[in-house]
């Protein structure tokens, strides 16, 4: 987990979501080929509307979103990490923080939930401000791209179902 060797880091967006783990396959693929390193980015906010919800006394969201973070990369990778890995967690929106990370990162990487259109304008989506607002190149990868599309193999990065395109 040195930054030696790196000529850049890939940012990847997670948030428990099993598209989380198939957006740290995509990322630990690109960055062996890229000789760069990853940055997990795990990002919470309280929303405004909260108001007077009570959370355990103990309740930590930045101890949540890293747990988050350290279970996506349980499911990608098992024990095997890739090299030159970061786990990092930032108070703040997740959208805007990984847009902000854009800044200095070769790649951003964040799953979709698929929510539908209606959906997604009701809620907003953080793949599609971060796509539309980042000063890097965003990839947002989908589960599952092509139903009943064979297994992809990512290779000794591990294997995600239908993690990439059709040969």
């Amino acid at each position: 987990m040195t930054e030696s060797g790196s000529t850049g880091r890939i940012v990847v967006g997670v948030d428990g979501s099993p598209e989380s783990a198939l957006a740290l396959s995509w990322a630990a693929r690109i960055a062996r080929s890229e000789h760069a390193g990853i940055d997990v980015v795990g990002a919470w906010e309280f929303p405004v509307n909260l108001g007077w919800t009570a959370f355990p006394g103990d309740f930590s969201p930045k101890h949540e979103i890293r747990r988050a973070a350290l279970a996506a990369l349980e499911e990608a990778f098992g024990t095997d990490l890739p090299p030159d890995l970061r786990v990092i967690t930032h108070e703040g929106n997740p959208a805007t923080v990984l847009i902000e990370r854009s800044a200095t990162a070769l790649m951003i990487i964040v799953g979709s939930r698929g929510h539908g259109p209606l959906v997604g304008l009701l809620v907003g989506s953080v793949s599609a401000r971060v796509a539309e607002h980042a000063k890097c190149p965003v990839l947002v990868v989908h589960t599952p791209p092509i139903p009943d599309a064979p297994d992809f193999d990512l290779a000794t990065t591990g294997s995600a179902r239908n993690a990439g395109p059709a040969s």
